[in-house]
């Protein structure tokens, strides 16, 4: 089914981002936009006209603001600014964070706090719908002025200048691909460099988008607990209402309801109430809503906070007025809505809870290859001794597991002056994103090896069948990987589900 194009300046959700930067979404400016952002441009320019000094319009930047530019060389000034700030190092964004970045300024200029010309926002959105991909080295940015090594490199390509492909090719000069898109490059006025680059729109993608497969991964993971549960012959009990609901934390409730759900009508475990001598299960499976559930409500804070970050102003200096029609009253104000606090440490407590969700994982898993009820032979493998089944599988997740431990000191407690120490206290949020999806892509890893590990438990215990919903996580996992039936190389199989996770192929609507 064909999205309609996202009409830029408009509120933006989570799914509109990972719509437009993953899946091909495309964007639009109407003609009221062009209006309002003709209108406030022309009065942004009026006052600066009349106020004289203006920070970043007809000064220079950070400890250079007390430098006043000629009018003649504002432009100059913005050019320079792009160019030296595009200084990144390290492996690029993905296309995805990178189109991320360019859907998320496009949208934040149209709304006219920034005083740029509609031929900004329009040059935005012409390289979003050709599917032109900006070069943008993923190091560089402290997640304070804005995000501006990483902004610059995208602002370089509407400029025609620096590297671009489009999706799948090679990088190329940018400004070979805009003239192949019928797109001239950008030529940069009094502010529209700084309104390029001064955002937190860099963090917000790369975050944005890893909070969209934690989500994934969060549904994959219950299933995964869920299919464990069953293999190990484990009681549904401590998931019943009566139980969870004294204890309502949203999350909690969410994740106790789906592996209820998830286990219902279970054979395996009607054949063992009666003669099962255990009176309570391991932590790990026993307490499973209680972490699932506060890792579901650590991400939707995120999202939370993410989404108001989204609909925010995060330019400086920003263009304010007092009459919203006409733009009465409009001033040019200096301010910090560029500094990524918030996302900073909320994209830390999202890193914290997906490394806990990977910690229960594989502890998980460790039952199911180590039961110490005998339920299962040792490491899953049809000839112990002679054979070493899953046992290995396991050592991966454990590395995993303390990687992202490491991974989860906060970025946020972190500082570091810049700027000749004008800008003195900074976020490190950029960090904060890059370590959400890293920690996210390791938790993903350990909950496809608990799937996959899950479903060769169900093995042993056929032709008994589990509960329904699980029968149906079972029949995912077999169509991306067969049963193991004596020892092979799991790489492949790991991989490939790990993808299925991201994927949302684990993702039931029960």
């Amino acid at each position: 089914m064909s999205m309609s194009a996202f009409e830029l300046g408009s509120e933006c959700s989570l799914g509109d981002l990972y719509e437009v930067a993953s899946a091909g979404r495309k964007v639009a400016l109407g003609a009221a936009a062009k209006k309002r952002l003709s209108a406030s441009r022309k009065a942004m320019l009026e006052y600066v006209a009349k106020a004289g000094a203006v920070y970043g319009v007809n000064t220079g930047f950070g400890e250079l603001a007390s430098r006043r530019i000629p009018g003649d060389k504002c432009g100059q000034l913005q050019l320079n600014l792009i160019r030296s700030h595009a200084c990144g190092v390290g492996a690029p964004f993905t296309d995805a964070q990178a189109r991320g970045l360019m859907f998320l300024r496009a949208n934040e200029l149209a709304r006219c706090h920034s005083g740029v010309c509609p031929e900004v926002v329009e040059m935005l959105a012409g390289c979003l719908n050709a599917g032109i991909i900006p070069y943008i080295p993923s190091r560089g940015s402290v997640g304070a002025s804005g995000d501006l090594a990483p902004s610059a490199h995208a602002a370089l390509t509407l400029l025609g200048e620096g590297k671009a492909k489009l999706a799948g090719g090679e990088w190329t000069d940018a400004g070979r691909l805009l003239a192949k898109a019928g797109l001239r490059p950008l030529k940069l006025e009094a502010k529209e460099g700084l309104a390029l680059i001064n955002g937190t729109q860099a963090m917000q993608s790369v975050g944005g988008l890893a909070l969209v497969q934690a989500l994934l991964l969060w549904q994959a993971a219950t299933a995964a607990a869920a299919m464990s549960c069953e293999a190990l012959k484990a009681t549904p009990a401590p998931f019943e209402d009566a139980i969870i609901l004294l204890k309502p934390h949203a999350g909690q409730v969410e994740a106790g309801r789906m592996l209820s759900r998830l286990m219902e009508g279970s054979e395996i475990r009607k054949s063992h109430l009666a003669n099962d001598a255990r009176v309570q299960d391991s932590y790990s499976i026993r307490c499973s809503p209680q972490v699932h559930g506060a890792v579901r409500d650590a991400l939707e804070h995120a999202v939370t906070v993410l989404e108001t970050e989204m609909l925010s102003a995060t330019d400086n200096p920003l263009v304010v007025w007092k009459r919203d029609s006409d733009f009465a009253g409009l001033e040019v104000r200096s301010g910090g809505n560029f500094h990524g606090q918030p996302l900073s440490l909320a994209f830390d407590y999202a890193c914290a809870a997906m490394t806990s969700l990977g910690n229960i994982c594989e502890r998980r898993l460790f039952q199911l290859v180590s039961d110490p009820a005998r339920i299962l032979p040792p490491f899953l493998a049809k000839n112990s001794g002679l054979e070493s089944g899953w046992m290995i599988t396991q050592y991966t997740a454990a590395s995993l597991a303390s990687e992202n431990k490491t991974l989860a000191h906060p970025a946020s407690s972190d500082s570091i002056p810049t700027s000749g120490n004008k800008e003195d206290f900074v976020s490190m949020g950029m960090w904060a994103a890059h370590k959400l999806g890293t920690v996210t892509q390791n938790t993903a890893a350990i909950a496809a090896i608990e799937l996959l590990a899950g479903a060769q438990g169900l093995e042993f215990h056929k032709p008994l069948k589990p509960g329904r919903g699980v029968c149906e996580i079972y029949a995912r996992v077999r169509k991306l990987a067969p049963a193991l039936e004596c020892d092979a190389p799991l790489t492949d199989a790991i991989e490939t589900v790990q993808s299925a996770v991201l994927d949302g192929v684990f993702a039931l609507d029960l």
